[in-house]
């Protein structure tokens, strides 16, 4: 019988990062039935008794929608079971880049999913680099949100020469994290403007400040079809970069991003692996957070401070 006062259940889309979790938790991955039905519709079901136990629930909710029903018939089927606390672990909190009311008529998705968690019945939402700080207050739970900086900073000390490095952000709206990055390394930061056609699609790109002779690092939370990474890329090379390497949390990688950055100027393109990456790329290379996010499952259980993890 396990003596832990917490389980850990995966849902599909995050079988991989749930077993990397556990194994650096020394638990074992909790028993859940997933049954799905000839017309789409499917029920989730827990093995185990989970009466009085604190849950921790991981599954990341990028599309399709699949995923974030999944997480919430789980959330439902654990409220019901009588867990005493249920803890979402969203690595990639999915819909979030409808944060705001930027024109008349549309949704505001990322809200929208946050009310569907909380009525569903999260008590706590562990998270990594979210689209934008903001949703946190969507909120009415406690939020842990983690950074990717934490595993980055570190690969970078450890494989790169910063001596020479510049970083830079492939949009404005990146401009913040880029600092930080800049600020940690001690290092000069410069930004790329661009002016979008329409979604997913770049029309013009200009850089703000000197690449010559630099290692740039370009940073970002999601890349989705690399179009705007892979052009900022080569913009950085054509204005005289010695190298340029991109890091991003989440590799949504919707085709065909994955041939974009193959056919690129960079070095190597480095994501977590908050959403799993299957396809093949040479300059693709992924970092697990597993151990980031057991840390703070770890310290929620232990009602220790969280902050310390962050490297900024």
């Amino acid at each position: 019988m396990n003596e832990l006062p917490y389980l850990v259940f995966a849902g599909s889309a995050s079988q991989n990062l749930a077993e990397k979790i556990c194994d650096s938790l020394g638990c074992p991955l909790g028993k859940m039935r997933i049954e799905h039905f000839a017309d789409g519709e499917f029920a989730v079901s827990y093995e185990e008794s989970i009466r009085g136990k604190d849950l921790f629930l991981v599954q990341s909710t990028y599309p399709n929608a699949d995923n974030i029903m999944e997480l919430l018939l789980m959330i439902d089927a654990a409220k019901r079971a009588s867990a005493h606390y249920i803890t979402a672990v969203i690595p990639y909190f999915g819909w979030a880049r409808q944060d705001r009311k930027d024109k008349p008529r549309v949704s505001i998705g990322a809200k929208l999913i946050a009310d569907l968690l909380s009525v569903a019945g999260i008590t706590r939402l562990i998270t990594m680099d979210l689209h934008a700080d903001q949703i946190q207050g969507f909120f009415n739970v406690p939020v842990d949100h983690l950074y990717g900086s934490t595993v980055f900073t570190e690969y970078i000390e450890h494989n790169i020469p910063v001596d020479n490095l510049c970083i830079a952000t492939p949009d404005v709206g990146g401009t913040k994290r880029a600092n930080s990055y800049a600020r940690h390394f001690g290092v000069p930061m410069v930004i790329c403007h661009k002016r979008r056609a329409k979604a997913n699609e770049v029309a013009e790109m200009t850089i703000i400040g000197d690449v010559t002779g630099k290692d740039v690092i370009l940073v970002d939370d999601i890349v989705d079809t690399a179009g705007t990474m892979t052009k900022a890329a080569d913009l950085m090379l054509e204005h005289g970069a010695k190298s340029v390497r991109a890091f991003a949390t989440h590799a949504v990688m919707s085709d065909p991003a994955t041939k974009r950055i193959d056919q690129s100027g960079l070095t190597e393109m480095i994501f977590t692996d908050s959403i799993p990456y299957s396809k093949k790329s040479e300059k693709v290379r992924i970092i697990s957070v597993a151990e980031l996010f057991a840390e703070s499952i770890r310290r929620v259980c232990s009602h220790e401070s969280i902050s310390s993890l962050y490297t900024f």
